[in-house]
């Protein structure tokens, strides 16, 4: 499954050189990533409530055109990796308009409790877990 979600840049996101600044885009990643949950029917703060954490363990980006300030991007997401215990997004940030490719990310993310120790999505929230073990692309 890959989802896109759509952003506007907002001035605030961009720099004296009217570009979107580099830190913005794990923001995104971010707001992606939660869409990804909701379009896939699972909205993440119910799972938070359930005592069900994803916190960061790695981040990276890499930048190959700049966005600007009122441009409409879209950032598409998909899961590159899946186990019970771990899950690793990937990104494209995209211009709609041109189909050119702005930037690619990644993030590494481990499943914990409240406490912050690991848990196993599998035991834990089946449901949760086979949907999104189902959304994972393969090449068969």
């Amino acid at each position: 499954m890959i989802t896109e979600t759509e952003i506007l840049v907002r001035y605030a996101e961009t720099d004296q050189m009217g570009i979107v600044h580099h830190s913005v885009y794990p923001v995104w990643y971010e707001a992606a990533r939660t869409d990804f949950f909701n379009q896939l029917g699972f909205r993440y703060s119910d799972m938070e409530e359930a005592g069900i954490l994803l916190p960061l363990t790695d981040l990276s980006c890499s930048y190959k055109k700049p966005a600007r300030y009122e441009q409409t991007v879209t950032v598409r997401t998909r899961i590159d990796q899946f186990t019970g215990v771990r899950v690793c997004f990937f990104y494209e940030v995209i211009d709609p308009k041109s189909g050119e490719l702005l930037a690619t990310g990644e993030t590494r993310h481990a499943w914990t409790g409240a406490d912050l120790k690991p848990l196993n999505l599998k035991k834990k929230k089946p449901a949760v877990y086979e949907a999104l073990r189902g959304s994972v692309e393969t090449d068969e």
